[in-house]
């Protein structure tokens, strides 16, 4: 994980919501450079304010806001992309204890996953309905190396992609990047996402993970037949959480593997996310943006 990319109505708005209730600091604010938007596939985002934070425990891992024109047919959890970021935390009861004092909505209180109690998230909605998971873990898996949070509330460490065809996804993520699949079928009942689409809420949901070595970085989730395609203006950011950025060790051989398929030629970008490296930005299944950057 390098960084996730949020759309929000309120740069500020959003600024101080991080940093108030999740101990968030800005690490560098601008407006987007027209070369960056471009490689996102969104032209029109040139010239838009911009903010990049970091977690309180100083790790290398950002959350980035873009302001953005919201649309007014977007809906958390309903549709195709980047549905949720999830970040780690030392206590989640004490951060559910928080949360409730805060601007974002609790969707789903902390609870432990059946058959792993390792693992113990909750779920919030943000201002911009924004979806984000904070997850306590408390011991690793077998085969997975998981976070400990170093602060209250850390880290961004899993970007969870809502997909058409999940199977579709695995295939195209390990083809074009690399990525591998860690649990390749899990079905699980899955409360929020049964919410979002007035389903039986002890119905199973099908989820799957994609891993590097034992590091577990993405959750797919097979969405309901009734999922869409995400609303968005043309050429600008998705809503929500709109890119997620990578970095990969052999950036050459990503960037031969996609020469057809980058929305721009790979470039180099002296924002805190990419710090000089050469960065490329690809359009995975359902349109999703993954934007890649040299380690």
């Amino acid at each position: 994980m390098r960084a996730a990319t949020l759309s929000v109505a309120d740069l500020n708005r959003s600024i101080d919501t991080y940093c108030d209730w999740l101990d968030y600091s800005v690490e560098e604010q601008g407006e987007l450079d027209d070369v960056l938007a471009k490689s996102w596939g969104c032209a029109k985002a040139a010239g838009r304010r911009y903010a990049v934070l970091r977690p309180s425990s100083g790790v290398d891992i950002f959350i980035r806001f873009v302001e953005n024109r919201i649309h007014p047919g977007y809906v958390a959890l309903r549709t195709y992309g980047w549905a949720a970021i999830e970040v780690c935390v030392q206590d989640v009861l004490a951060v559910n204890e928080r949360i409730l004092q805060s601007p974002f909505e609790v969707i789903g209180p902390p609870k432990e996953l059946d058959g792993l109690p390792a693992i113990y998230p909750m779920q919030v909605k943000g201002q911009d309905q924004e979806i984000v998971y904070f997850t306590q873990i408390r011991e690793n898996l077998p085969e997975f190396d998981l976070p400990r949070a170093a602060s209250m509330i850390d880290k961004l460490f899993i970007l969870v992609m809502a997909c058409s065809d999940m199977k579709s996804s695995q295939e195209w993520l390990d083809e074009h990047l690399g990525f591998k699949t860690g649990r390749e079928h899990m079905e699980i009942v899955y409360t929020m996402l049964a919410g979002a689409f007035d389903l039986p809420l002890d119905d199973p949901h099908v989820i799957s993970t994609m891993i590097h070595g034992k590091d577990v970085f993405l959750e797919l989730d097979q969405m309901p037949p009734q999922a869409e395609i995400r609303p968005h203006y043309e050429d600008e950011l998705p809503q929500g959480v709109a890119i997620g950025t990578f970095w990969v060790p052999d950036f050459d051989a990503v960037e031969e593997r996609n020469k057809d398929l980058w929305i721009t030629a790979p470039a180099a970008h002296d924002s805190a996310v990419y710090g000089g490296k050469r960065a490329g930005t690809l359009r995975a299944m359902d349109g999703t943006l993954v934007e890649i950057v040299e380690a």
